[in-house]
């Protein structure tokens, strides 16, 4: 939302669901989860590396696979602006809206919303009193 903002000078609250953008609030979420495990339990705990494995499965998703969909996408929206939009089949169907392009992150993003989330935890466990 504040990145839009800086943007183009306007809010755009519908940016907060929407797939993509900086930072990768999944990252935040999944390096702030794993950072308060780290500074509650400890990093010798067990569910540190869990915590760890899952974020790191996450962070690879966004900029990965969701990535590449999102890629993959835009090509078949080309592909059907080219060649099938005058095709009678094509409007005689019901899905006619173009496939989402923007679905992952670049791993810019998602490195900041990795940053974001353990700068995030470890504020919140110093303001609360939780041992390293």
């Amino acid at each position: 939302v504040p990145t839009h903002f800086l943007r183009t000078g306007k809010w755009r609250l519908q940016a907060m669901v929407d797939a993509g953008g900086m930072p990768s609030s999944h990252s935040a979420l999944c390096m702030g989860l794993t950072t308060a495990v780290a500074m509650q339990h400890g990093l010798s705990s067990s569910m540190f590396p869990v915590s760890l494995g899952f974020s790191l499965i996450v962070m690879y998703d966004a900029a990965g696979v969701r990535r590449h969909a999102g890629k993959q996408a835009e090509v078949i929206n080309k592909i059907v602006a080219d060649c099938l939009m005058d095709h009678e089949a094509w409007k005689s169907l019901d899905f006619q809206k173009p496939l989402k392009e923007v679905l992952g992150h670049t791993p810019l993003q998602v490195i900041a919303g990795a940053v974001l989330g353990v700068v995030v935890g470890v504020a919140y466990a110093h303001y609360f009193g939780t041992r390293l």
